[in-house]
């Protein structure tokens, strides 16, 4: 592997070539002066194909290539692109090679599978990274920031909403490969909540219903209240049978402020921020969410930084997950252990970069239908 620091740039293998890596994460690496794609691991022939020559890389493989394709490409980081029930074992395989790790979220299904990524990428001396785009894009830190500087007094309430129409047949239908609405949309308002009321929720509750034929063994949809320190509520719905809505709304004791597709990528972003009865917009224009983490986590690995959305972060949302989905078998409210996340996002982590125009996808289709 190319050693640490030796060069500006680093080295990057994408793991996996679905939709989201094809129209967002590989042509984001236009804009990431400090990382270089060099590999592209896929269980499709056709994409690796077309993937190769569209972006002139030499090293491509299958998934039973992985550690001879990090090899040879000399591959300083993998980005992780794969379904959640697989983020574990990718993780594994990379650090005992001695390659960083960037890896979508969710950060996996469970708190030992997050707590063992964790513990492989430590003893192996490696970073590891949970892709939470949000923490560099203006809007979401912006929100953070006019709470920090109490322009909404004292926070006391949060609503958010995540919904769209998932396509029969995606992975987000089959439990096998961690689908369902509260794994795949779950961390947005719960990380969002968090970071907000810059503390940790300490009881939870949550409803699932299974939907109709196109999911099988998941929810569909889950509505969540989330209780924090201070008085301090959460609430939040989720759906993959619902028409697409993607925003937020903060209350305080001295104003409120809402997020319209504060979750998204690929759209503009708006704040309405009402204060003694006054109301202000403010639009933040669509851009580039992937090539900052891709700049941020390179500089993490350049620079010998710890990434501040690291493992950590990643099991500070799934282990309320896991107890939103207790709540949910059980009919009861599931209280949490104490957790300490002593570093969150601040504007210091803003990067803006142009958007990109997302490419034509080879076999990848869309997650939402119609």
């Amino acid at each position: 592997m190319a050693q640490q620091g030796t060069s500006r740039r680093v080295r990057y293998a994408v793991v996996g070539a679905g939709n989201l890596a094809q129209v967002a994460i590989l042509p984001a690496f236009q804009h990431a002066e400090n990382s270089e794609l060099v590999a592209i691991i896929s269980s499709d022939k056709e994409k690796r194909d077309v993937l190769k020559r569209k972006y002139g890389v030499e090293h491509v493989g299958d998934y039973g290539e992985y550690e001879q394709v990090l090899r040879e490409s000399q591959a300083d980081a993998v980005y992780i692109v794969l379904p959640n029930t697989m983020h574990r074992g990718f993780t594994e395989r990379a650090a005992r090679v001695g390659v960083h790790v960037l890896c979508e979220k969710p950060m996996a299904t469970s708190v030992e599978d997050c707590e063992a990524m964790i513990r492989v990428t430590n003893d192996n001396d490696v970073k590891l990274m949970i892709a939470y785009r949000l923490h560099f894009e203006e809007a979401n830190l912006q929100a953070i920031e006019l709470v920090r500087s109490g322009k909404l007094g004292d926070p006391r309430m949060l609503t958010a909403l995540l919904t769209q129409q998932v396509r029969g047949g995606d992975i987000r239908t089959s439990t096998e490969l961690g689908g369902g609405a509260l794994l795949d949309e779950g961390p947005y308002p719960i990380n969002a909540a968090r970071h907000l009321f810059r503390d940790e929720p300490r009881e939870v509750f949550a409803f699932m219903s299974g939907g109709d034929g196109r999911f099988h063994g998941v929810d569909a949809t889950a509505f969540a209240l989330m209780r924090f320190p201070n008085g301090r509520v959460a609430q939040f719905g989720i759906s993959h049978e619902a028409s697409a809505v993607s925003s937020y709304r903060l209350v305080g004791t001295e104003g409120d402020l809402l997020v319209q597709h504060g979750f998204g990528y690929g759209t503009d972003i708006e704040h309405l921020l009402t204060v003694g009865g006054k109301t202000e917009t403010r639009t933040f224009k669509n851009s580039d969410q992937f090539a900052p983490e891709l700049i941020y986590f390179s500089r993490c690995v350049l620079e010998d930084q710890e990434p501040e959305p690291n493992g950590i972060e990643g099991l500070a949302d799934v282990r309320v997950i896991v107890a939103l989905q207790e709540s949910a078998r059980t009919g009861k409210p599931v209280k949490l252990p104490l957790f300490e996340k002593p570093r969150r996002p601040t504007l210091a982590q803003l990067i803006v970069k142009p958007a990109v125009e997302p490419p034509e996808p080879v076999n990848a289709p869309v997650p939402a239908q119609g």
